[in-house]
């Protein structure tokens, strides 16, 4: 559904397969409840679910159960009611900036045209979001929200806070590559998420300020370090860095460790079968303290992302890393002089292979899934929302592997093929252990360390707690 030479999405084509799609997985989706309140001793209908929304599920349930399912799905009045769903979805966002909850909205307003259905948006501040994220779902969390994959997803699956979505997922497994789909998957083998789009961490700078002052890309840690001096002597920030909402500091951590000490012991570490006093750890955070905080820029923890990003904008930052999104944060006319490197080879023998690459998506909450969610999980798995959703967001990549890659720009097209080319690809570190460990537990502690610098502090703090909640 691409407009023919162009690659743009265009809302208001939707094919016989795409109206199958959606109806299909509303049948499939209601005739799911009655086992999902088996099991989870709910009554039949959500409670979130409008009333609108349940008459249309009513008559759909109806429909089926007298066997004249089959029939409905070809007839042309069956048909009609698929691209008619109506009733209401609610979702819940923690796109709070402005780009991102514009280009969700754009997607909405698209399901909506395609379904008849209408998405309340409930917007909280992305921090905040994740921060109360077990709190509001275990209150009255929105039918869908928005969410991660890996670890995170995993912990509020085997809560029985989120519902399996494996009948939508059935109508995507040609959508999505196995890295996907098994990024998708709880512990018990079922699905929970659907991978919306995907970023790669990586070190971005401005091409103008490096072709003038004569800058090259480092490929090893010393000619880092190199430039990260020579940036400094040209009285530039050589890295730009905030870090008052705790998180982004995290990314700086990962790609330290997957240098350092290689792939598998970050993962080892984030499930906390490795020690966090260990003398690997401590090494991360000793290079960290001689290395790369005399290159960063000062008073972090009073700097959010977003502001760290204007000093790369304004150049007076050489450098940055962060994930693609800082590209939200450049006016349009400065968006092709944005680049980026990845993250340098520190020890030879560990190499350069491990990427982080978050994947953003969405999750039903346990008692949200109905007709209308159902339809607005298969919609948003689509090539053609995540195309809608990237046209006012070019900050990341579609995660659908049919999207149509014409009208990427060149630092999306880079992002694809350093991912594609990654051996090993983390997710980010509040992603990949636990999140009753990650928030409260490692960014006080990076906090505290990204001002007082005591390594063996920061080490043993970590695995003092890491022992007592890994073992709850």
């Amino acid at each position: 559904m691409t407009t023919p030479g162009t690659g743009t999405p265009d809302p208001t084509r939707f094919t016989r397969r795409d109206t199958l799609r959606l109806l299909g997985t509303g049948l499939l989706g209601v005739s799911a409840l009655p086992l999902l309140s088996a099991c989870t001793g709910a009554a039949s209908t959500p409670a979130s679910t409008p009333a609108g929304a349940s008459t249309s599920a009513g008559a759909t349930t109806s429909a089926a159960a007298s066997g004249s399912s089959s029939a409905a799905v070809t007839s042309g009045s069956a048909s009609s009611a698929a691209t008619q769903i109506g009733g209401t979805v609610s979702f819940g966002s923690n796109a709070s900036d402005a780009v991102p909850k514009k280009a969700y909205q754009q997607v909405f307003d698209a399901f909506n045209k395609v379904s008849g259905t209408t998405v309340n948006v409930n917007t909280v501040d992305h921090n905040s979001f994740q921060e109360n994220i077990s709190n509001y779902l275990q209150g009255s969390p929105d039918q869908a929200f928005t969410w991660f994959a890996g670890y995170r997803m995993q912990f509020f699956a085997e809560q029985n806070l989120v519902a399996a979505i494996d009948d939508v997922w059935a109508q995507l497994s040609a959508d999505y590559s196995d890295a996907f789909a098994q990024s998708s998957t709880g512990a018990d083998s079922k699905k929970y998420f659907i991978p919306f789009y995907n970023y790669p961490w990586a070190v971005f700078y401005r091409k103008s300020v490096f072709k003038d002052k004569g800058y090259t890309v480092p490929t090893t840690w010393e000619e880092f370090k190199t430039l990260g001096a020579k940036m400094k002597t040209d009285g530039l920030v050589p890295l730009a860095f905030g870090d008052k909402d705790g998180w982004p500091a995290m990314g700086t951590f990962d790609y330290l460790n997957m240098r350092i000490n290689g792939y598998q012991f970050h993962m080892d570490l984030m499930a906390h079968k490795a020690s966090w006093s260990d003398d690997k750890v401590k090494k991360v955070f000793q290079t960290w303290k001689d290395d790369l905080l005399p290159l960063s820029q000062d008073n972090a923890l009073g700097r959010t992302w977003q502001e760290a990003a204007q000093s790369l904008v304004k150049k007076e930052a050489g450098m940055y890393l962060l994930g693609m999104f800082v590209s939200q944060q450049f006016p349009a006319a400065d968006l092709d002089d944005l680049d980026f490197f990845a993250f340098p080879e520190i020890d030879k023998a560990i190499g350069a292979d491990a990427v982080e690459a978050p994947i953003d998506g969405f999750l039903v909450s346990t008692n949200g899934l109905n007709e209308q969610s159902s339809a607005l999980m298969t919609y948003l798995a689509s090539a053609d929302a995540q195309l809608i959703y990237l046209k006012s967001d070019p900050g990341v990549v579609a995660a659908n592997k049919n999207a149509s890659t014409d009208t990427y720009t060149a630092l999306q097209k880079k992002a694809v093929d350093l991912i594609s080319s990654a051996k090993s690809i983390s997710q980010f570190l509040d992603r990949d252990t636990r999140p009753d460990f990650a928030s409260p537990v490692v960014i006080p502690a990076i906090q505290q360390f990204l001002k007082d610098g005591d390594v063996d502090k920061v080490t043993n703090s970590l695995e003092s707690q890491a022992k007592t909640i890994f073992t709850s």
